[in-house]
């Protein structure tokens, strides 16, 4: 039986892919996390080597474990970016799956070469989250053949192509967010950041892709297939 732990931040997402889960009789769904603190807190009650945690508590009683977890980028306070190098730091036997809003040329490369073993949309059909489960359970990568060609293209292009490659995982959400229309107190609540913390990703964002304010941010990103136009 393949033991999955769902984390989005969203109830209604947890449950639709439950709820997808659920029609596998070789999967189990054993919890759900919100954000990164519900997470630790559940891996530790199942005895799970979790995220900032060297040792389970004895006290945790018999192990329940965790094959797969499936994640969503965009959580408060760490992203899942950040709670899948940390899996990755520790050496936790536990196989990360994105499941996301964001499409894949946005944010697949960046999920793999943080330690995931596989990036699906969540706008994707129910039964590719299915095999997608099935696949990195057993060790393998879940790669999609858009998210093959844009390794192919990877490899052959030795200078990044994209200015917007130079951006960190918080400046790209930053960036994404604010060509999406959002204001900065929206994203700091989001987020989980200050507006001030906001602000920075903001100017960070701006002197990394040598634009002047929000308007010629929105038609990069729009150019760029950041967003919709």
């Amino acid at each position: 039986m393949i033991k999955v732990i769902i984390c989005d931040d969203h109830a209604l997402i947890r449950r639709g892919i439950r709820d997808t889960l659920a029609d596998a009789n070789d999967i189990e769904v054993v919890g759900e996390a919100a954000d990164y603190a519900d997470l630790r807190a559940l891996m530790r009650r199942l005895a799970v080597p979790s995220v900032d945690d060297a040792e389970v508590d004895p006290r945790a009683g018999q192990p329940t474990g965790c094959d797969v977890l499936v994640l969503d980028i965009n959580l408060p306070g760490r992203s899942g970016l950040d709670v899948i190098r940390a899996l990755k730091d520790e050496g936790s036997s536990v196989k990360a799956l994105v499941v996301s809003m964001y499409p894949e040329d946005q944010y697949a490369i960046r999920a793999l070469r943080a330690g995931a073993y596989g990036y699906v949309n969540k706008g994707a059909d129910p039964q590719q989250i299915v095999n997608a489960v099935r696949t990195v359970a057993q060790g393998r990568k879940y790669i999609t053949p858009e998210i093959a060609q844009m390794l192919v293209e990877s490899l052959t292009m030795p200078v990044s192509e994209h200015a917007h490659d130079k951006l960190s995982d918080r400046e790209m959400q930053t960036l994404v967010l604010i060509a999406s229309g959002k204001r900065l107190g929206d994203i700091a609540e989001q987020l989980s950041l200050s507006p001030k913390t906001v602000s920075v990703y903001r100017a960070r964002v701006l002197e990394k892709l040598g634009l002047q304010n929000n308007s010629e941010l929105t038609v990069y990103a729009i150019r760029q297939g950041l967003v919709g136009d």
